[in-house]
């Protein structure tokens, strides 16, 4: 893959690039493919033991050096009414590694109303690979206590996956 690094460290108006140069700036960071998936039925959970949302996506990396930035887009994510100390931890994982812990209880209210929010996750990862990855969502009760959910009223979540040339 085309990488950026040939190129002059800087440009002045009077400077031709080469046939080389140009080639270079035309591959490097481009986007190779995009991978999308949804998910669209109401999902709960009330303990803390981290379970799957049902959203997922998988992409082939053309290239071990690519780049795949992952955007994960969960709508509707609910707290039940009943529990002031409550709300919603998400996990992000490749394959079967997390690559990201968002914690701290989305949609805490410190209150025993019920809530609606959503959850938004972008992550850039080098997965180092030509398979193909599946990239999911887990979530968990930040409190083990009122029931939470993804997808509330079968809303739909979406993740796409970006492959960015290195």
């Amino acid at each position: 893959m085309a990488t950026p690094t040939t190129l002059p460290a800087s440009f002045t108006a009077t400077n031709v690039l080469t046939a080389a140069q140009l080639n270079n700036l035309r591959g490097a960071f481009r986007i190779l493919q995009i991978v999308s998936g949804t998910y669209a039925t109401a999902t709960s959970n009330s303990t803390s033991t981290y379970a799957d949302t049902g959203l997922t996506a998988s992409i082939t990396p053309s290239d071990t050096a690519s780049k795949i930035l992952v955007i994960v887009n969960h709508f509707a994510v609910y707290k039940a009414a009943g529990n002031a100390a409550t709300g919603l931890n998400l996990r992000l994982y490749r394959g079967a590694t997390i690559i990201g812990t968002y914690t701290g209880g989305i949609g805490y209210t410190n209150s025993s109303s019920e809530l609606t929010s959503s959850a938004n996750i972008v992550y850039l990862d080098s997965p180092a690979t030509t398979s193909a990855t599946t990239y999911k969502t887990q979530f968990a009760n930040a409190a083990n206590a009122a029931s939470v959910q993804v997808q509330a009223g079968n809303t739909t979540s979406s993740i796409i996956l970006c492959e960015v040339s290195a």
